[in-house]
């Protein structure tokens, strides 16, 4: 039998049986019989070497295997050992324990630090209706940072001193540009007002002692595209009846027309989409949100073709799925970035366009260089301060000419 961690619990599972359960997954999920015997075969792999081992199925024994066994593996019989194959096999497996509950997300931090950490979550979503991703991140600091102050012990802000909090930023700050200093910084002042509100604590001196890195953030120009160059992008996207072009084409327009965001486009649902009255609901924006944007004819257009024509046939609700394996399942981040690389590179824009973000900003030039007002922009953009939107200001060269002032001494 074979021992997996699961949190603070050991499950047992033999290893046939974990092998067959993985091998219909993947067949499920529509993966090629030659992609499924690989993986098995990795599987295999990893499983007679972790029983040889005695040690327990966790992340962190994927890590030692592919690490450290598979440079010097010797092990007799046909079993894959080439990491390019190993390694997503091997993930795929982690994340198949995970969805069936059999394997917990592990962390390296004590247990008091994780009952505080799940303390926090439940405060930051419920309260301050933060998005997953961003709790993804201030776990990670606040979990750090709680190590560091208390190594051994359950947190007490009482007894936490300025020369701790300046000790945690000398040490995690060392190789840290300044917005990543200014994220941790953002991560413990979070967790700090969690313990004012619910513990009663005092947070004064040592929320004066949480640094701030100085960044002009407004000090650079939004890196966009002009309208020459979209037209290229868009014109090398137009989409043949291949279904995954067809859904690319439409990913960009989301992009392009709407300014949204690569998880917004990710997250997006059938029913967000409302055909009736033009408009698309954005539920997932970095605050938890759910706004209400007018939809472009052409996006709608582009929506509808791939929707109609090229969307598998697939149980998932999302907007946007995958078109290769893992099937039935919605696109992620990852796909979109590579989506906009991919349109870029056709386009002959791969120097120019490194991401969708950058279409983000090109989208607010558009808008701003068409007459709209930057608070116009803010609502499109849905930016909660109108001094995230200034930026874009400073690219409308025809307003600023009207308002230049000569300079001083120079030609009137």
């Amino acid at each position: 039998m074979l021992t997996i961690t699961a949190g603070d619990q050991l499950n047992r599972i033999s290893i046939p049986h974990l092998v067959d359960i993985f091998t219909r997954t993947l067949n499920q999920r529509g993966y090629r019989p030659m992609v499924v015997q690989a993986y098995r075969r990795a599987v295999e792999h990893f499983l007679s070497w972790l029983t040889a081992e005695a040690q327990e199925l966790s992340g962190a024994s994927v890590q030692r295997f592919v690490d450290e066994h598979l440079s010097i593996c010797q092990c007799p019989g046909r079993l894959q050992k080439n990491r390019v194959t190993v390694r997503p096999a091997l993930r795929r497996l982690l994340d198949l324990l995970r969805a069936t509950g059999r394997l917990a997300v592990t962390q390296s931090f004590p247990p008091v630090t994780r009952a505080e950490l799940d303390s926090y979550d439940s405060y930051a979503r419920s309260v301050c209706g933060l998005a997953s991703a961003t709790l993804v991140s201030r776990r990670q600091w606040i979990g750090r940072f709680l190590t560091h102050c208390f190594p051994a012990c359950s947190p007490a802000i009482d007894q936490l001193r300025p020369r701790d909090i300046h000790a945690f930023f000398q040490e995690q700050c060392k190789h840290c540009k300044a917005g990543t200093a200014n994220v941790i910084a953002s991560a413990v002042r979070s967790y700090l007002r969690f313990r004012a509100v619910q513990h009663a604590d005092s947070i004064h001196s040592v929320m004066a002692a949480v640094p701030t890195a100085a960044q002009w953030r407004l000090a650079a120009l939004p890196n966009y595209l002009s309208k020459a160059e979209l037209d290229r992008l868009m014109t090398a996207a137009v989409p043949p009846a291949e279904p995954q072009r067809q859904r690319d084409y439409a990913v960009l327009r989301c992009l392009v027309d709407l300014g949204l965001r690569s998880c917004e486009v990710a997250a997006l649902r059938l029913d967000d989409i409302d055909w009736t009255s033009g408009t698309i609901a954005i539920p997932t924006g970095k605050s938890n949100r759910t706004d209400l944007l007018p939809l472009p004819e052409i996006t709608g257009q582009a929506l509808a073709v791939y929707l109609r024509h090229g969307r598998p046939e697939t149980h998932c609700r999302a907007v946007f799925v995958r078109h290769r394996a893992p099937l039935d399942a919605p696109v992620n981040t990852s796909v979109i970035r590579s989506v906009v690389r991919q349109a870029a590179a056709r386009a002959g824009l791969a120097d120019r366009l490194r991401g969708p973000h950058q279409l983000r900003h090109s989208a607010a030039t558009r808008m701003l260089e068409a007459g709209a007002t930057l608070k116009e922009i803010a609502d499109v953009l849905r930016h909660r301060s109108l001094d995230t939107t200034a930026v874009y200001a400073k690219v409308d060269h025809r307003r600023l000419i009207a308002i230049a002032q000569p300079w001083p001494g120079g030609a009137q």
